[in-house]
């Protein structure tokens, strides 16, 4: 289980950006999870409260956007989800792919509260 060194690494980056930013409070930190990258929604969900504990992030939310593993059939060109036709074309049927989305794991967004 590797997400929770993944969510330990996610508060230091966030802490750091947050204190080169002056930044002191954060409320929300959206992340990329693609298909692909072998990393589980769920766990980092299970996992992020203990991970940011004691930290900036600790009241702060988790979003989870999932990101679709696509790949583009090298033989046809047709473009398909690799998970759900378990990475075979499903125009041809050839596993010849190039892999196009869902192997990253990204923070997107770190959502402060607005100031005013």
């Amino acid at each position: 289980m590797h997400e929770i060194g993944l969510l330990r690494q996610l508060v230091r980056t966030v802490t750091d950006f947050a204190a080169e930013n002056g930044v002191s409070e954060i409320r929300e930190v959206v992340v990329d999870c693609g298909e692909l990258s072998l990393v589980i929604p769920e766990y980092l969900s299970e996992l992020y409260p203990v991970a940011a504990k004691d930290s900036l992030l600790q009241d702060a939310k988790l979003t989870i956007n999932v990101i679709p593993g696509l790949a583009e059939c090298d033989d046809c060109d047709e473009i398909f989800n690799v998970i759900e036709h378990k990475g075979y074309c499903p125009g041809c049927g050839s596993f010849n792919k190039t892999v196009l989305s869902g192997k990253d794991f990204t923070i997107r967004e770190i959502i402060v509260p607005e100031e005013g």
